[in-house]
């Protein structure tokens, strides 16, 4: 388990056990690979971030995942893995997220990509996203940086 601030220093906490705060969360948050490269989106006020959004009514987590891919990207997902969950004290309120890995079939062109500007393939993530304004907020804290390097054992494991 992981403890930090984010970005609006607000508490985190990050547990890659199953489910550890809420088996019913409302938020999820898809790390993505297509073609050997990281798939993101540009949100139109945020800037560059992995999709995610909320749950919706008569969804589970997984299935607002590759929702979201989808309507944020054009992503058809291929495989999606729970990677883990965190949880964030807010000010204003709590929010428990789901984080996913999702490896991307094929992107199609949409006539709309929501509050998003549309898919943006990465061969890597910059070491310096906190410091880089093009980037989300979201990809400013410490869930990356731990996210990052768990998949990255996963995927070696699963050579």
């Amino acid at each position: 388990m992981y403890r930090f601030t984010d970005y609006y220093r607000n508490d985190v906490t990050l547990s890659f056990d199953d489910h550890p705060f809420s088996r019913d969360p409302k938020h999820v948050w898809v790390i993505c690979r297509h073609n050997g490269k990281w798939l993101l989106t540009k949100h139109k006020e945020r800037g560059l971030e992995f999709p995610g959004g909320k749950v919706e009514e008569n969804e589970t987590a997984k299935e607002a995942a590759i929702r979201e891919v989808k309507e944020e990207t054009g992503g058809i997902v291929e495989s999606i893995r729970y990677v883990g969950q965190y949880i964030v004290a807010g000010k204003g309120a709590t929010i428990i997220k789901n984080v996913y890995f999702a490896e991307i079939r094929e992107l199609t062109l949409q006539g709309s990509y929501y509050e998003t500007e549309g898919p943006v393939q990465l061969a890597k993530i910059p070491t310096n996203v906190k410091r880089n304004m093009q980037y989300s907020f979201i990809m400013k804290d410490d869930v990356l940086k731990h996210c990052m390097k768990f998949i990255g054992k996963q995927r070696k494991r699963n050579r």
